[in-house]
C-alpha cells in the first residue's frame, strides 16, 4: 500500500490482516482472538450511551472500536462502513455485528447485537406496558443528546478525513459525495455516490507499491453465506404467500415486520414511515400511540429499529406486550443478520486484491463526505438552534477530541446542559 493510504497514527492496526484463510467450507478462526463476552460488555456500554441516531452511532463506534481498542483501524472500519450503507436494514446493527465477528467470530456478532439492542428494546417495551399510548414532550430532554451528536459526528469526520482523505484526489472524493449527498438527499443516491467512487478509485487510485492483503478472517463459513442468502429471499417471497394463505396475527406482524428491516436503505429513520404503513392502518396501533412510541424511541440511546419492540408491545390484537415485542424485534433485525453473514464473507476476500483496494480508496474517501452532509443535515439543522446550542457543541467537541473523556460522561454532562438551555430558550 503506498504510504498515502496509510491510516493515521492514531489508528490501531488490527491483527485481522495476519491471520490466514482456513480452506474453503471451513470456518476460520477469530480475526483478533476477542472473546464473545468482551464484545457483549463494550457493545452493552455501546447500547446504553450511543443516543443521536444511526449516524451518530458511526462516531460512537469509531470512537470505541477504532480509537480507543483499536479493533480496526481507519481504512477497515470506513470499508464495514460502506458496506453496511450498500445493504439495506439496520446499518448501524449491521456495522456492530460485522465488527463482533471480526474480533470474535459468530458468537461475536451476535454478543455485539444483543448488547447494542436490548437496552433500548427493553425500555421501548416497558415504556409501551406502562404508557399504553399515553405520550408526552420530549423536547427539552432530547435537545442535548441531539447536540452531542453534532459533537461525535464532527470528531468522526475530523479524524477519518485526515486518515482516508488525505491526499488532493481523495479529498476531492470527499467534496464531492458531500455535494452530491445535499444535492440528492435519499438513500439510493447515497448508494450511487459510493458506487461512482468506487470506480473512480479502481481506475484512478491504484498504485504501483500497492500489493494485496491477506484476506481477512471473518469466521464465516461458505455454506453458512450460502445459506444466509437463501434464508433472506425465501422469508421475503414466502411470508406474503404464507401470509395470504394461513390467517394468523402472529404471522401477520412477523411478515409486516421483516418487510420493513429488509426492504428500507437509510437506516432507522427512514423505516418509520414503512413502519407506520403497515401498523396503524389495520389498526394494530393508533396514531397517537405511534407518535408517542416515535418520540420515546429518540429519546433512549440504540438503534431505531428496536421502535418495533414498541409497536409490538403496543398492539391491540395479541399477541402484544413482552411477546409481540420480541416478535417484532426478532422480524425487523432478522433482515440485517441474514445480508450480514451473507455479504461479510465476500468483501473480506474481495479486499484481498490490489484492484478491490483501489476502489475502496474510493469508497472511504466518498464515506468522509457523506458523513460530512450528515453532520449538516439532520444533524447540525436539528440540533444547533441557538448560539448557545453552538457553544454547547463545541464545548462537547474539545471534550472528546481534546480531553478525551469517555464518550458517556459527555453524553451525561451535554444532555443536562442541553435540557437547560432547551428549558430557557423555549
Amino acid at each position: 500500500m503506498s504510504s498515502s493510504t496509510r491510516s493515521s497514527p492514531n489508528a490501531g492496526t488490527s491483527s485481522a490482516e495476519e491471520t490466514a484463510v482456513e480452506p474453503e467450507g471451513k470456518a476460520p478462526p477469530a480475526a483478533s482472538g476477542g472473546s464473545a463476552r468482551e464484545v457483549l460488555l463494550v457493545a452493552t456500554r455501546l447500547g446504553l450511551t450511543s443516543f443521536g441516531g444511526p449516524i451518530a452511532h458511526l462516531g460512537y463506534f469509531r470512537q470505541e472500536y477504532v480509537v480507543r481498542r483499536k479493533w480496526l483501524d481507519e481504512k477497515r472500519y470506513a470499508e464495514l462502513v460502506a458496506l453496511c450503507q450498500f445493504l439495506p436494514g439496520a446499518a448501524s446493527s449491521k456495522l456492530g455485528m460485522s465488527v463482533g465477528i471480526v474480533r470474535a467470530g459468530l458468537p461475536g456478532g451476535l454478543a455485539a447485537w444483543l448488547g447494542f439492542t436490548l437496552p433500548s428494546a427493553v425500555a421501548l417495551t416497558a415504556a409501551a406496558l406502562v404508557l399504553r399510548g399515553a405520550g408526552g414532550d420530549t423536547i427539552a430532554l432530547l435537545h442535548g443528546l441531539e447536540v452531542v451528536a453534532v459533537a461525535v459526528v464532527a470528531q468522526a469526520v475530523w479524524g477519518m478525513a485526515r486518515a482516508l482523505a488525505p491526499d488532493r484526489p481523495r479529498a476531492t472524493i470527499a467534496i464531492a459525495a458531500a455535494v452530491a449527498a445535499f444535492a440528492l438527499p435519499t438513500s439510493i443516491a447515497q448508494v450511487t455516490v459510493i458506487a461512482v467512487a468506487a470506480l473512480f478509485g479502481w481506475r484512478f487510485l491504484r498504485s504501483d507499491e500497492d500489493t494485496a492483503e491477506s484476506p481477512l478472517a471473518v469466521g464465516i463459513p461458505r455454506w453458512l453465506a450460502i445459506t444466509s442468502w437463501t434464508v433472506l429471499f425465501g422469508l421475503l417471497i414466502g411470508l406474503p404467500v404464507a401470509r395470504s394463505v394461513v390467517s394468523a396475527h402472529p404471522l401477520a406482524v412477523f411478515d409486516s415486520f421483516y418487510r420493513s428491516g429488509a426492504l428500507v436503505f437509510g437506516g432507522g429513520h427512514v423505516v418509520l414511515p414503512l413502519l407506520r404503513s403497515e401498523v396503524v392502518p389495520p389498526g394494530w396501533v393508533g396514531t397517537d400511540q405511534f407518535l408517542a412510541g416515535y418520540g420515546l424511541a429518540q429519546a433512549v440511546p440504540g438503534p431505531l429499529f428496536t421502535f418495533s419492540a414498541y409497536l409490538g408491545a403496543a398492539m391491540r390484537p395479541e399477541p402484544n406486550g413482552i411477546a409481540g415485542a420480541a416478535i417484532a424485534l426478532v422480524a425487523i433485525f432478522l433482515p440485517s443478520m441474514l445480508l450480514t453473514l451473507a455479504a461479510l464473507p465476500l468483501w473480506g476476500t474481495l479486499r484481498s486484491r490490489p484492484a478491490a483496494r483501489a476502489a475502496l480508496r474510493g469508497v472511504n474517501a466518498a464515506v468522509v463526505g457523506i458523513l460530512l452532509a450528515a453532520l449538516y443535515y439532520p444533524l447540525w439543522t436539528s440540533a444547533i438552534l441557538h448560539p448557545a446550542d453552538f457553544a454547547l457543541a463545541l464545548g462537547a467537541f474539545g471534550l472528546l477530541a481534546v480531553w478525551r473523556c469517555p464518550p458517556w460522561i459527555v453524553v451525561l454532562l451535554t444532555g443536562i446542559a442541553g435540557a437547560l438551555i432547551a428549558g430557557v430558550t423555549t
